[in-house]
């Protein structure tokens, strides 16, 4: 039998990894980094990084897996992100195939925490399914939310209330009536700026945990402009963005 340690690393700061991780990634004989093109190599130098920081013993061995490009949406979201991931886990079933052997342990290395918006362990779950003797294990980690509420100094939620978090896909069709505090996610359209923004406080941070994290806050009404410049400029500058926020609606004195 196959195992595989997925291992959250926390949202770019090799401080956030835990003890926990650590120790898993000392476990590992191979190590799966995901390589999503020059687009996003920081994200790829990053877990190099983290791995030659606190993996003890010499000599482990480290294996690119590119990641296909996901089709455009279109009408059928649901559909191209099954084809999507049923490509990355014949992806994956290959590589453990080929780079892993019996009785061996293999890690990948997951952004942020592999249970929040991330695909890992839906996808493990396919490669278990299509008849490879595997186990695994997850450990998590420090997610961006997290990190964009301890840098903006908030809690999530208001006392007693709950949070929403969902997608920049969700959050267009408008601001959910029942909720009072709600988390974006997986906003690559600027979502934030297609909805009433009376009323709205917005907490917002990109490249949280990294040397890069940008962070800005404010009435929505009044910061919208500032973010979406600030945005561009930053996608502009790295090719690449990943920001989380927070929209909070504002409750009078």
């Amino acid at each position: 039998m196959r195992n595989i340690l997925v291992i959250g690393i926390g949202a770019g700061n090799p401080d956030h990894v835990t003890i926990e991780a650590i120790e898993a990634l000392n476990r590992a004989d191979v190590l799966f980094i995901p390589d999503k093109g020059e687009e996003k190599a920081a994200l790829r130098h990053l877990r190099e990084a983290i791995c030659a920081r606190f993996i003890r013993k010499p000599g482990y061995r480290s294996v690119p897996v590119t990641i296909p490009r996901r089709a455009e949406a279109g009408d059928d979201y649901p559909g191209v992100v099954d084809d999507w991931h049923a490509r990355i886990a014949a992806s994956y079933r290959g590589l453990f195939e080929s780079e892993l052997a019996e009785g061996e342990t293999g890690a990948l290395l997951v952004w942020g925490d592999p249970a929040l918006y991330d695909s890992t362990l839906r996808i493990m779950e396919r490669v278990a399914a299509s008849g490879l003797d595997l186990d695994w294990q997850v450990y998590p980690g420090i997610s961006s939310v997290q990190v964009l509420a301890a840098r903006h100094r908030i809690p999530l939620n208001t006392i007693g209330a709950p949070i929403l978090i969902t997608t920049g896909r969700r959050l267009a069709a408008g601001f959910p009536v029942d909720q009072d505090s709600v988390v974006v996610m997986l906003d690559g359209e600027q979502a934030f700026a297609k909805i009433a923004p009376d009323g709205l406080d917005i907490f917002w941070g990109a490249y949280l945990g990294t040397a890069d994290e940008i962070l800005l806050a404010g009435p929505l009404a009044q910061t919208l402009a500032e973010i979406t410049r600030v945005r561009a400029e930053a996608r502009a500058r790295h090719g690449w963005i990943m920001d989380t926020y927070l929209l909070r609606r504002r409750v009078a004195a």
